[in-house]
């Protein structure tokens, strides 16, 4: 007897193939996909205070210009004990809900990526939830995702391909990220910050994913960990780090050029990809220099890729004498670093830099920084400077996942466009960074040594002031003494009373998984 295959045909519409084995329908026989599935809204949230990171070099009696120069650091965002990685996601998601009008039974699907544990159990997600309870909706799929700052990416992968797949219903989905970056005393201290970023991702995107186009690595390697699960620090091997994230990069791009090859050999094309055939590219960013060096590291796969690359005049200029070296020999070569980073300055400058705003002013977030680096990208564009552009994006995650892909701009940057609505959504990012206030580093270091002595205590009321908050923040009014935690909303208008409490409940004690 025959065996019916049925393969989506179109919206609403169903063929069926005879004989054919699940999953070996022909591109061809494959019905239309939602088009252009990828970023519809982009919010992002960071804290209302900040440290300076030259104050910051006198308090900790470092050289003037180490975490300035040379990390390429400004400022450093940071929470006090009355935020965790709870509110910032409450604040973010509603942030978003309310700035583009959408109704919660609008979402289908909601995750969160974020190595901010303060559950072992009980995800984020669940605790956003009782943003959905006024409009009854329920029905949204998706729990956490962690990896250290890989954990948006994958949950933003994960919504992208729910939209394209038979589970879909129609709806929205939204990806979280948000963590809060703290390390104890010490040289790695200054590369922390915090914050938040919500996506809405669906089809019709001014932002949207490239079909095909993902270059992925995963490996072990004990880089970066948090084994302490009473700590919020992690354990960190910076120069193993450093090495894991450019191997990583190496093979992403390799991955990604590889499949843009054959992609472009399929259309008839034998074109040669290279860093130019990106408008921009954002990265990953625990801190600024490593993302400069990362753009240099792109540079040399280009050169050592390039049959015959000129040397006498372009980018490739005077570099032959690096013709014969070989990738993994060379991640802490000074003299490839070097003539490297000088070579790629000018593609640095045009693709890159812009992306950097919100990495230097509020510093890492773990894993919404690349996706801080995107924002900045677009704050710092018109919608016709963007217009049809290909956007690169690395993220990295340490332990360690990396994926490279790309994001295609719409060409409609017309007034009342979708494009054209978030970039006017992001335009205020400057004026907010400078809105903040900026906090002593002895202040500073105070709240560090407050959040390490009770951020996992039952029976807290947390003594942060709520007024230096921003308008709209969600923050943690106490922590009962069965761990429950208790957030409040300061209004969005100082005249309004703050909003009414979410408790946020564990499972009855009799529940079982």
């Amino acid at each position: 007897s025959s065996v019916h295959i049925w393969v989506p045909f179109s919206a609403g519409t169903r063929r069926s193939h005879l004989g054919r084995m699940p999953g070996s329908a022909q591109i061809s026989y494959m019905g239309p996909w939602p088009k252009d599935v990828g970023i519809i809204a982009l919010e992002l949230y960071f804290p209302s205070h900040f440290v300076d990171q030259a104050e910051l070099e006198q308090y900790d009696g470092v050289a003037a210009g180490k975490y300035t120069v040379g990390l390429g650091q400004a400022r450093m965002g940071f929470c006090s004990d009355r935020e965790d990685i709870n509110s910032l996601c409450l604040t973010v998601v509603q942030r978003l809900m309310e700035r583009n009008g959408l109704s919660y039974d609008s979402i289908g699907r909601l995750e969160v990526g974020t190595e901010t544990i303060i559950d072992k159990s009980k995800s984020v997600k669940t605790v956003i939830m009782q943003l959905f309870e006024d409009s009854g909706n329920t029905d949204v799929e998706g729990i956490d995702t962690t990896n250290a700052c890989y954990g948006g990416t994958a949950a933003l992968f994960n919504a992208v391909n729910w939209v394209e797949s038979s589970s879909w219903d129609g709806r929205y989905a939204l990806v979280v990220a948000g963590d809060i970056a703290v390390y104890a005393t010490g040289s790695a201290r200054p590369t922390g910050g915090a914050g938040a970023v919500a996506m809405l991702v669906g089809p019709n995107a001014p932002l949207a994913f490239e079909r095909g186009l993902r270059g992925t690595h995963m490996q072990h390697a004990y880089d970066f960990y948090k084994p302490d699960l009473m700590s919020e620090y992690p354990v960190v091997d910076g120069k193993l780090s450093i090495e894991c994230y450019l191997s990583a990069l190496d093979r992403c791009y390799s991955v990604y050029r590889n499949k843009i090859h054959t992609q472009w050999q399929r259309e008839g094309s034998d074109q040669r990809f290279s860093l130019e055939d990106f408008g921009f590219l954002v990265f990953h960013s625990p801190y600024c220099k490593l993302v400069q060096k990362s753009v240099a590291r792109l540079m040399l796969n280009d050169f050592l890729n390039h049959p015959n690359p000129n040397t006498e005049t372009g980018p490739f200029t005077g570099l032959d004498a690096f013709r014969d070296v070989k990738p993994e020999e060379t991640y802490f070569d000074r003299d490839v670093e070097k003539a490297f980073m000088k070579a790629s300055a000018d593609l640095f400058e045009r693709k890159t830099k812009a992306s950097l705003l919100i990495s230097n002013q509020n510093g890492n977030m773990y894993t919404p920084s690349v996706y801080g680096c995107l924002a900045s990208v677009i704050a710092e564009h018109s919608p016709s400077q963007l217009a049809g552009q290909r956007i690169g994006v690395f993220s990295y995650g340490s332990g360690f996942a990396a994926s490279l892909y790309s994001l295609k701009v719409t060409q409609d940057h017309t007034p009342g466009s979708a494009l054209d609505k978030l970039v006017s959504s992001l335009s205020d990012l400057g004026v907010r960074l400078d809105s903040r206030k900026k906090v002593a580093p002895a202040v500073f270091s105070d709240s560090m040594k407050l959040r390490e002595d009770t951020h996992h205590l039952a029976s807290y009321v947390p003594r942060g002031s709520v007024d230096d908050l921003f308008p709209g923040t969600w923050y943690l009014t106490r922590v009962d003494e069965k761990h429950r935690r208790e957030y409040s909303r300061r209004p969005l208008d100082d005249d309004l009373p703050a909003e009414p409490e979410l408790v946020c409940l564990g499972a009855a004690a009799q529940v079982g998984e």
